[in-house]
């Protein structure tokens, strides 16, 4: 079951409820499958408070913990891990600076590079090329986008992909000690450019700074957004287009007219959420679907499964945009900590369905996701796909990574 727990996106047996699950350490996990039950604890903060929500799954030893100690790396509750009074008002502010308005007057923009993006890469599909729709279109597109609406500092797109995956791995993945001590090593080198940053930076920062008085406060809601705000879009874009490549009626009716995109993004959301688990600890003995949990209790409630649950969709496996419940899905969470930046989430991801179907009709795939291990995460390496008509040929050289995003940004 420890496998089952690390790459449940794979998982599609019939299970319990809630079940004990125990992981790489030994330590057990009730694992909550139920749409109603998941719900039910996202929805009851004070019973199941989110304080566990970034503790490393593999405990962080000394060693490690002294590398990250040396560049003042500090994660207070600020968001995902904040069950406290403080919570409402830092959530507040980074809201405001994700407001709907926001998000849609950079719809335009965003659909221009999209645009450029796609027509280069259709021309290379057509010349006989191999593309990667990761590296080269999903990538670092949220994280332009965010950058724009809150003031990020002005770091290269590939070392902030770095810090973003190694931060998910540290916390969410089961990893040896050699690894641990590298990856605090990325993220603590990281932490101290943000920390730097965060210190005088105007916009979202400086709004952090004035409300709570506390440097830690402001870096760790930073940290967070640079996490879960980007990477894990980058990340359902990936799965989304993989989903797609294989779904030529709905790249049909994309491309007619006849499927809207936001409900393609709502089924992508439903079956292929980017974040499968999320966790919770009970504060008090309770009960939970019949099930006794005692206080202290991790919780790990599958997102991905109650996605399937079949009370929730009349056809769970299917991937039918509008179908009765598809907008039930729970991959943004739910309840006081649902994800702040879902609009924008699904706002970029409109965008890329709408400009990508036509490429994805005269494609195959060469190369499907490959995702480690990770308690709550898939982390795509790559999407490489090859025009539907062509011999194999071999791999074209492409722009480094984000160049032509980075460009448009400007």
């Amino acid at each position: 079951m420890t496998s089952v727990l690390f790459r449940t996106w794979l998982d599609t047996g019939d299970r319990p409820d809630v079940l004990t699950v125990a992981d790489h350490t030994g330590a057990e996990h009730l694992v909550v499958t139920r749409h109603a039950l998941v719900r039910e604890v996202l929805a009851d903060p004070h019973t199941y408070p989110p304080d566990n929500a970034l503790d490393a799954v593999t405990p962080i030893p000394v060693a490690a913990l002294r590398v990250l100690t040396r560049y003042g790396f500090r994660l207070p509750p600020t968001l995902a891990n904040n069950g406290g009074p403080s919570h409402p008002a830092i959530r507040a502010i980074v809201a405001d600076a994700l407001h709907p308005h926001r998000v849609e007057a950079q719809r335009p923009w965003l659909t221009a590079v999209v645009r450029e993006r796609v027509g280069w890469l259709a021309a290379a599909l057509h010349r006989g090329e191999t593309i990667d729709v990761y590296a080269d279109l999903a990538a670092d597109l949220p994280l332009l986008v965010l950058a724009r609406l809150v003031e990020l500092p002005d770091a290269k797109v590939d070392v902030v992909k770095e810090f973003a995956r190694a931060a998910l791995e540290l916390f969410w993945a089961p990893v040896d000690l050699d690894r641990q001590l590298a990856l605090a090593e990325t993220v603590g080198r990281f932490h101290g450019v943000l920390r730097e940053f965060a210190s005088g930076a105007p916009g979202l920062p400086a709004r952090l700074r004035e409300h709570s008085g506390d440097l830690d406060v402001t870096v760790g809601a930073l940290f967070f957004l640079l996490v879960a705000g980007q990477e894990t879009t980058s990340q359902f874009l990936t799965l989304l287009l993989h989903r797609l490549a294989s779904e030529p009626e709905v790249l049909d009716g994309l491309t007619a007219g006849t499927i809207a995109p936001a409900d393609v993004v709502e089924e992508g959301l439903r079956l292929e959420p980017p974040i499968v688990t999320w966790r919770r600890v009970a504060a008090r003995d309770t009960v939970l679907g019949g099930t006794p949990v005692m206080r202290g209790q991790s919780i790990v409630l599958w997102l991905a499964r109650a996605g399937r649950d079949p009370s929730i969709v009349p056809d769970p496996d299917a991937f039918r945009p509008g179908q009765r419940g598809s907008r039930r899905q729970l991959a943004f969470g739910a309840g006081a900590h649902r994800c702040v930046g879902a609009h924008l989430a699904r706002m970029e991801s409109e965008v890329v369905v709408t400009e990508t179907a036509l490429l994805l009709r005269s494609a195959e795939v060469v190369r499907a996701p490959w995702t480690p291990d990770n308690l709550s995460f898939r982390m795509p390496d790559t999407l490489t796909l090859r025009h539907h008509t062509s011999a194999p040929p071999a791999q074209s050289a492409r722009p480094h990574r984000g160049g032509r995003g980075a460009r448009a940004a400007g």
